[in-house]
């Protein structure tokens, strides 16, 4: 197994694709922090890997609230000693053009995109700087590379999680911790499900328009990417051995972004 007897702490991992990465890491052997804002949140990832014989802890954890972020990797360090890889997983969307976006709703967004990374990641080292490294891990998406209309701060958000992805790849060096984001292209879990009308009603067109000729129409097959997709590649770059992948971003979109 890839990640036997690793330990792994996974934000917004009470569904979608954070709970299939955290099922996927249990596979391979790793032990799982499932965090989420609340500990029902987590109860069915949890028990889906306790299920197959996988050992996973639930934590409630607001990415937002220093206090709560810190006290859970403590938490994940008091039970089992260490922490070995983190990734920042949780995220919202909201939908509106730039002139008509509530500061409200920009900051909601940036706050649990781009300053819950920032929190678990300060965290998430403190620890792994003390027992010789780690994994660093972020969910980005195609948007940490190009924009879409109507996502502002998400966009915003995205740009800014690559830039500390990177910033982390070069001072973590030293100190034996890896960094790398993940980029999926358009994933249908409840995040795009909420999309689709809400584009429909911005943009005019049906919400099958929305999915081929905004969602899709850039991908090379017009298939949405799927959370196993992304899983693979998380438990890939969580168990790439050396230095040589660090820092860099991993497109996952059927094509729609190639770099």
């Amino acid at each position: 197994m890839r990640l036997e007897n690793r330990i792994a702490l996974i934000t917004g991992a009470g569904r979608g694709i954070g709970r299939a990465i955290a099922e996927a890491y249990a596979r391979e052997g790793a032990r799982v922090a499932v965090a989420d804002l609340t500990l029902e949140a987590t109860a069915e990832t949890v028990a889906a890997i306790e299920q197959a014989g996988g050992t996973a802890i639930g934590l409630a954890m607001d990415v937002t609230d220093e206090r709560r972020v810190d006290e859970g990797v403590a938490a994940v360090v008091k039970q089992w000693g260490r922490l070995d890889i983190a990734l920042a997983n949780a995220g919202i969307q909201h939908i509106d053009p730039v002139h008509k976006l509530a500061f409200e709703d920009w900051s909601r967004v940036i706050n649990v995109h781009l300053h819950g990374s920032f929190l678990l990641t300060r965290a998430a080292l403190r620890q792994m700087y003390e027992t010789g490294g780690g994994t660093m891990l972020y969910m980005g998406s195609v948007h940490s590379l190009e924009a879409s209309p109507l996502k502002s701060p998400y966009v915003a958000a995205k740009h800014g999680i690559l830039g500390l992805c990177r910033a982390v790849a070069k001072e973590g060096a030293e100190h034996g911790v890896r960094s790398n984001i993940i980029c999926p292209g358009f994933v249908r879990t409840p995040l795009v499900d909420k999309q689709i009308p809400e584009q429909a009603r911005e943009l005019g067109l049906s919400e099958e328009e929305v999915i081929r000729s905004v969602m899709l129409r850039n991908t090379v097959d017009s298939e949405f990417t799927t959370v196993e997709d992304v899983a693979e590649v998380a438990v890939h770059l969580a168990a790439f051995p050396s230095a040589a992948l660090t820092g860099q971003s991993i497109v996952v979109s059927h094509g729609w972004h190639m770099q």
